[in-house]
């Protein structure tokens, strides 16, 4: 199937933003490409040669069911995992075997699943570990996170484990925004949200990459959602890419979804 570049905005429109359509087409230069990756847990392999690309102002969306190794996929990209096979390019680098507190520096963040805060800090003091990775980061930096996230801003002096779920999701993705990546990793960052806070994240994340050229690679259980935001999806089972195509299209596919997606 051809990839195109138009995208929904169910999502988006329900937080009251304005969207244009992702920039890049299917022949746009890659900032992340996936060749041919593998990898095992044990005698259980998880992925079976995934291949696919990530482009800048574009949001790919990697959905499956549980088991379908999208976890597996973010965490093998980012160096949490090693692969078994295959290699990932980033920004026209190899960085397959890089170490994971390099990939930062390199232009990757990674929000794992599960809204990882450190409880016994402050907003702002999560948000100050953040940046430990890039060295010195101006008070710009932070204050732009601030603005991106005014519910944050408000409890920038509160402990974090006094955060709302999605306050404490809000306040992991702000910290991953200040290594200033050319691509985020997300996984699963619906997970136990209400759909208007969810809502809210994925228009914010549609801002960002309409506005600022950033490339989201997102893992979601929520297919339904993330094809309304996303400009291409990727639809993993068994470890293997199943179909990679437009997501508008997708979304539209009544048998593909049926199948795979639960929807």
């Amino acid at each position: 199937m051809a990839e195109t570049g138009a995208h929904g905005s169910t999502a988006a429109s329900a937080a009251g933003v304005g969207l244009s359509k992702g920039g890049g087409t299917a022949t746009a230069p890659a900032v992340l490409e996936v060749e041919g990756l593998s990898a095992a847990y044990g005698p259980v392999r998880a992925l079976d040669g995934v291949t696919l690309r990530a482009e800048s102002g574009r949001i790919t969306a990697v959905l499956g069911a549980n088991g379908a190794g999208k976890t597996t996929l973010l965490r093998t990209i980012s160096g949490l995992v090693r692969p078994t096979a295959g290699r990932v390019v980033l920004n026209g680098e190899d960085v397959t075997r890089s170490p994971v507190e390099a990939m930062v520096t390199k232009g990757m963040s990674h929000v794992p699943e599960g809204r990882g805060v450190i409880a016994e800090l402050t907003v702002d003091e999560n948000l100050r570990v953040g940046s430990l990775f890039r060295g010195k980061v101006g008070q710009d930096e932070f204050d732009r996170v601030y603005d991106l996230f005014p519910r944050i801003a408000e409890r920038r002096g509160q402990t974090a484990h006094t955060l709302s779920g999605g306050e404490r999701q809000m306040l992991v993705i702000g910290r991953a925004l200040l290594a200033r990546p050319k691509v985020l990793l997300l996984d699963e960052p619906s997970l136990g949200l209400a759909p208007r806070i969810v809502a809210q994240i994925f228009a914010l994340l549609r801002k960002l990459v309409d506005t600022e050229g950033l490339s989201v690679l997102l893992v979601e259980q929520n297919a339904r959602s993330a094809l309304s935001v996303a400009d291409t999806g990727v639809v993993l089972n068994l470890g293997r890419v199943v179909v990679t195509d437009d997501a508008a299209r997708l979304a539209g596919d009544e048998d593909l979804r049926h199948a795979y997606l639960g929807f």
